[in-house]
């Protein structure tokens, strides 16, 4: 009589338990991947076999659930066989599909095992660089001087040209001699940024020309830009040739520019100014439009992640920059990963090499405020453990049923 049979049908049978028990205990782990057991059965050269083996534990990478938590630090991989890819302080490498990150105080940004997210600095792309861990910095950003301005004016065609010339602060005073409303039809206001990003106030002053036009049958107007102490800057007058539609034709000079002198430490300012599309309607003087491209410096407020996994900042001077972007990695056979504990895997041999890359496509998009559930499906795993228990209690059947018949034969 044997007992070997029943012996690993009981030892398969405790292995399977304990496979349903795991999967069970982290339902609620945020990236976990239910595992279920694989049997063989064992012959050794005989027709009647000598029971059962557990042959591997394989575990299902499918997608789990997408929950919300409002916690701009956690992120979801949504709909893709990615990982995120985090190192170790002496280097190693792991995997993981739980996205709960911290920033610590130096910025790095990590799990709670104290695994660092790697990623892409800012202004390089996957491919052009290695993978590095992420560093959200609270460093000022720095301020961008004004070199371009889009402006679009609209001025009353009804208006009549004025009879004086326009003067403002020549010679210069103190304090400045400003011009009068006999010298312009219309004045603005416009904000520019030098060099340190200190906020910079110019007035733009039109006036209605009794010249003839450059456009037959149009009419010109001319543009007069003074800084904050009134005085007029170079380059001007630039003269607005508008036809007879009211559209404007051309500027003289063709490309004006808007120039400020150095000063206070900030270098000399020079601003291309496009005012494509200005009319000369008979409407009201209005600008239409003004959109300049500087900027003062400004303090990190927050953060969030993109769908691409670029981290985008918010800046106190309302401008957004990149500060990086999180990489993914997959596997040629993500069943070969070697699971170790705390959320994460490492490569082997039968895994293959990482695959590097960024959200997106076959990888997965990236949720920011959200996590993925565990994919545990906890009422097919609870029947799967009545199952089990019955096969271990079928198993000791055998067992019992063998000493019963020993029992039998030891009696005679």
């Amino acid at each position: 009589m044997g007992f070997g049979q029943g012996v690993s049908g009981l030892n398969a049978a405790a292995s399977n338990l304990d496979v349903i028990g795991n999967n069970i205990a982290n339902a609620n782990t945020v990236g976990f991947k239910q595992s279920t057991a694989q049997f063989a059965d064992v012959y050794a050269g005989s027709m009647v076999g000598l029971g059962t083996r557990v042959n591997a534990v394989a575990q299902s990478f499918t997608n789990g659930n997408i929950s919300t938590t409002g916690n701009n630090l956690d992120v979801a991989i949504s709909n893709g066989n990615g990982f995120f890819r985090m190192t170790n302080t002496d280097g190693s490498v792991y995997y993981s599909r739980n996205g709960q990150f911290q920033r610590m105080d130096d910025g790095r940004l990590v799990n709670a095992s104290g695994l660092q997210v790697t990623g892409y600095p800012a202004g390089t792309t996957a491919g052009g660089v290695a993978p590095q861990p992420i560093v959200i910095s609270n460093a000022q950003m720095p301020p961008q001087a004004t070199n371009n301005i889009k402006a679009q004016f609209q001025l009353d065609s009804r208006s009549t040209a004025p009879t004086t010339a326009f003067v403002s602060n020549t010679p210069p005073t103190n304090p400045p001699t400003l011009p009068t409303s006999a010298m312009f039809n219309y004045s603005t206001s416009m904000t520019i940024y030098d060099s340190l990003g200190n906020k910079q106030q110019v007035t733009a002053y039109f006036a209605k020309s009794s010249a003839a036009p450059t456009v037959a049958g149009g009419t010109d107007w001319n543009m007069y830009v003074t800084d904050a102490g009134g005085n007029t800057l170079a380059g001007m007058p630039v003269t607005m040739s508008f036809d007879s539609n009211g559209m404007m034709q051309s500027t003289t000079p063709a490309v004006p520019m808007i120039n400020l002198p150095a000063a206070n430490g900030a270098a000399a300012l020079s601003a291309k100014l496009d005012m494509t599309g200005s009319t000369q309607f008979g409407a009201d003087n209005d600008p239409k439009s003004i959109v300049q491209n500087g900027y003062t410096s400004g303090s990190l407020l927050g953060f969030a992640v993109q769908s691409d996994g670029t981290i985008l900042g918010s800046f106190s001077n309302e401008q957004t920059k990149s500060l990086g972007q999180i990489a993914m990695a997959t596997f040629g056979n993500v069943q070969g990963l070697k699971p170790e504990g705390n959320n994460v895997w490492s490569a082997t041999g039968a895994s293959g090499q990482e695959l590097l890359g960024t959200a997106g496509g076959s990888m997965g998009t990236l949720q920011s405020g959200a996590v993925e559930d565990s994919n545990v499906d906890l009422s097919g795993q609870l029947v799967n453990l009545i199952v089990a228990q019955r096969n271990y209690q079928a198993n000791a059947q055998t067992i019992k049923a063998q000493d019963t018949i020993m029992q039998t034969l030891v009696n005679l």
